[in-house]
């Protein structure tokens, strides 16, 4: 990967935060979610509320490579 992470905003639980993530897993995250059935904020807000003290784009990513290693 050598693209620069893009902020992009999401709303969690009503409130906006944005989120850095490369494009990649922007669209590896979009593909999550579509297939899912989910809005993006949604599948955003379950990953947010089991996050603990990680950050955020860091528990996006680790669910796009939990999801990658599933074979889904």
């Amino acid at each position: 990967m050598t693209d620069r992470p893009v902020k992009h905003s999401l709303t969690l639980h009503g409130h906006r935060t944005s989120v850095s993530l490369e494009p990649e897993f922007w669209q590896a995250f979009r593909e999550i979610a579509a297939r899912s059935g989910k809005a993006l904020n949604e599948l955003a807000a379950e990953i947010d509320a089991a996050r603990g003290d990680q950050g955020l784009a860091s528990a996006i990513r680790l669910a796009v490579l939990r999801d990658l290693r599933s074979g889904a």
